[in-house]
């Protein structure tokens, strides 16, 4: 075609970069194509430099079809709650002078306020200290070990602190064997150990639920067999939970469940009532059973070579971690932070506010809390958002996930299943952390709870671990 030709031809213009060079030429009258274009990573030369030698790894090893295997271990587990124990008695590696916590290793000299605050209830709960003085001198003594909870395939919200004589529930994946494990989450709401309270009402909550409320569970779960959790999850999901931050519906299906068992096991009618009230009373019963499923689940993913899938993502309150599949045990880590958007109780404000922490995040790695938020809109509501921002979370968490559930699904979306299945690469290449719905608790120990937001996974602890893989894999 002659140049002169070419201009009597009809303007087929393609926008690719600022969307008001396609607005300006709307105005004039003529058509345009808008393509969403951004370079990959963001343009970070960092993370471009990376991205090009994962490719040259691919060459090497099957990535795809270790993600593949990762993926399919998380999706065909079935965790199930078979019964409870006490802690040094089914945690594996659990000894009697141990503490476990949430998040990744830390020592006394680091923790922050409120796990500080959970170690001295623990020590006054285990009879080791009567006072909050004698305690802080044992914790700080080298007489406690200090060990994180998922070192011992367990997990636990907040401080995530179980000690030796903690009641615990016992969860086992029955798709490939494998047993996860957390303490009870009864022992308060805003007042609780797990938010660094420990005050005698918490310590005699918790003396109580070792006497009572344990073993009532525990015979109404092994006169049942099993319970199982994914398919109350699942079903919560379609009830207005996202497995997380709201329990309402998973905790109520759980009472269904159990509750002819305990009276069926219970013989006091006293104790019967006593326990029935404290589930129906607490709409985070269920919270560290939809864990333990989680970590149950991702545990069966762990150790694939070549896998980029993420099995853990965990907080100290002092640093937020990530474990990954390919990578077996080793921790990357950065410092944690504080939620940036959330509610504050009144009276509270962002400088009171400890940051991120707890193991809860685990359910966001198997594709709950955050990445279904859209199935609970009344929790976006409470923070502030709208039905429309959870749509949008959950569908940009399908950026960076190997797959979608087959299990849990959201009634939003058509029923799409969960985006599922955290890659490291993708993150990365998209330039899209995860998120995580989580309560905030107040930097000192002894207030507890003080509101709840959201969590942005922080960048940088990808662009730790995609170094180390490139470096193992080479």
């Amino acid at each position: 075609m002659k140049a002169n030709e070419l201009f009597k031809q009809k303007l087929e213009v393609i926008n690719v970069g600022l969307h008001s060079f396609k607005e300006s030429l709307d105005k004039t009258g003529f058509e345009a194509l808008d393509v969403d274009w951004k370079p990959s990573a963001g343009g970070d030369v960092e993370i471009v430099e990376m991205l090009d030698k994962f490719e040259e790894i691919k060459q090497k090893i099957d990535v795809d079809g270790a993600n593949k295997e990762a993926l399919n271990r998380l999706l065909s587990s079935k965790p199930k709650l078979i019964g409870m124990g006490k802690a040094i008695d089914v945690i594996p590696g659990m000894k009697k002078n141990m503490i476990l916590h949430a998040g990744p290793p830390i020592t006394w000299e680091r923790m922050c306020g409120p796990m500080r605050g959970a170690v001295i209830g623990a020590l006054i709960y285990e009879g080791l200290a009567k006072d909050e003085k004698q305690a802080e001198e044992i914790a700080s003594s080298g007489e406690i070990e200090y060990s994180p909870c998922h070192h011992h395939q367990a997990v636990g919200p907040m401080a995530g602190i179980i000690s030796p004589s903690m009641s615990v529930y016992i969860v086992e994946n029955e798709t490939y064997g494998n047993r996860s494990f957390s303490a009870m989450n009864d022992e308060g709401f805003v007042k609780s150990l797990r938010m660094g309270v420990f005050s005698p009402d918490v310590i005699d909550r918790l003396r109580w639920m070792e006497k009572v409320f344990y073993p009532a569970l525990d015979r109404a779960i092994r006169f049942l067999s099993s319970v199982d959790l994914k398919i109350i999850i699942a079903q919560a999901l379609q009830m207005g939970d996202e497995a997380h931050s709201r329990h309402k519906a998973s905790t109520s299906l759980l009472f269904r469940i159990i509750a002819p068992a305990i009276v069926r096991t219970t013989h006091d009618p006293l104790e019967v009532e006593q326990v029935l009230k404290s589930i129906d009373g607490n709409d985070y019963t269920f919270l560290n059973l939809s864990m333990t499923a989680a970590k149950a689940s991702l545990d069966a993913a762990r150790n694939i070579d070549g896998s980029t899938m993420v099995v853990a993502m965990a907080r100290n309150g002092t640093e937020f971690g990530i474990q990954v599949s390919g990578l077996g045990d080793e921790w990357f880590t950065v410092p944690a932070e504080i939620p940036p958007n959330a509610l504050y109780f009144a009276g509270f404000t962002k400088e009171d506010a400890n940051p991120d922490i707890g193991d809860s995040s685990i359910t966001e790695t198997s594709g709950l809390g955050g990445f279904a938020l859209v199935a609970s809109p009344t929790f976006i509501q409470f923070i502030g958002g709208t039905p429309q921002d959870a749509i949008n979370k959950t569908l940009s968490m399908y950026e960076i996930t190997l797959g979608e559930n087959n299990v849990y699904q959201l009634p939003f979306l058509n029923f799409r299943g969960t985006p599922t299945g955290i890659d490291i690469k993708l993150v990365l290449e998209k330039g899209i952390s995860p998120f995580i719905d989580t309560a905030i608790a107040y930097k000192k120990p002894g207030i507890g709870l003080i509101g709840a937001g959201f969590a942005i996974v922080p960048m940088e602890v990808f662009k730790k671990a995609m170094p180390a893989f490139i470096k193992k894999y080479s």
